[in-house]
C-alpha cells in the first residue's frame, strides 16, 4: 500500500554553524508537525515502485540544496533512493526576509503590544507563505507535496543558513 509521506527527517549539522533557543524551537516544531501530518511523494521513486515512507535528508552544498531521499526500512538504514538539488539562488531573498522578521518577532514578543505582535505575525507568514508557493513551483515534475508541508520544509531550509 502506498505510503507517499515523509516519516523521518534529518538536517546536515554540519551545515548548521549556529542558532539560538528560539530557531531550535522553530526547528523542533517544524520537524515534529512534519513528521506529524505531510504529504512527500518524490516522482522517480515512485514510478519505480519505492511508494513510502521517505527518510529525507536536508543539506546546502555549494549554494544547493540538496534533498537526500532514502526509503523508509523502519530499521534506519534505508537504501537511498535519489538526490534532488536545487538551486537556491530564488530562496536568497525570502529566507533573508523570513529572517529578519522572525528576529522582529521574537523581540516584539518580549515588548511589543499584542496588536504590534499580531501586525509582525501577519508580515512572517506573509514571507513564509510565499517561499512555500516558490518550493512547490521548484519541485513541480519533481515531488508532488502539499503547501503545509512546503511551508515546514522551508523553515528547516532557512535553518540549514544560519550563520550567526
Amino acid at each position: 500500500m502506498a505510503d507517499p509521506r515523509i516519516s523521518h527527517i534529518e538536517l546536515d549539522e554540519a551545515t548548521i554553524i549556529w542558532r539560538n533557543a528560539d530557531i531550535e524551537q522553530e526547528r523542533r516544531i517544524a520537524i515534529f508537525d512534519l513528521i506529524e501530518e505531510n504529504t512527500f511523494k518524490p516522482l522517480r521513486a515512485f514510478e519505480a515502485g519505492h511508494t513510502g515512507p521517505y527518510r529525507l535528508r536536508l543539506s546546502v552544498e555549494d549554494g544547493r540544496l540538496a534533498l537526500a531521499i532514502s526509503s523508509d526500512d523502519g530499521a534506519g538504514d534505508g537504501q537511498l533512493l535519489e538526490t534532488i538539488v536545487l538551486g537556491l539562488g530564488r530562496f536568497r531573498r525570502p529566507i533573508k526576509d523570513y529572517f529578519a522578521i522572525c528576529d522582529s518577532y521574537y523581540q516584539a514578543i518580549r515588548r511589543a503590544t499584542a496588536q504590534e505582535i499580531e501586525t509582525i505575525d501577519m508580515a512572517r507568514r506573509g514571507v513564509h507563505n510565499g517561499a512555500a508557493e516558490m518550493l512547490l513551483e521548484r519541485f513541480e515534475g519533481k515531488i508532488e507535496t502539499d503547501f503545509a508541508t512546503a511551508r515546514r520544509l522551508f523553515t528547516l531550509i532557512c535553518v540549514l543558513h544560519i550563520r550567526g
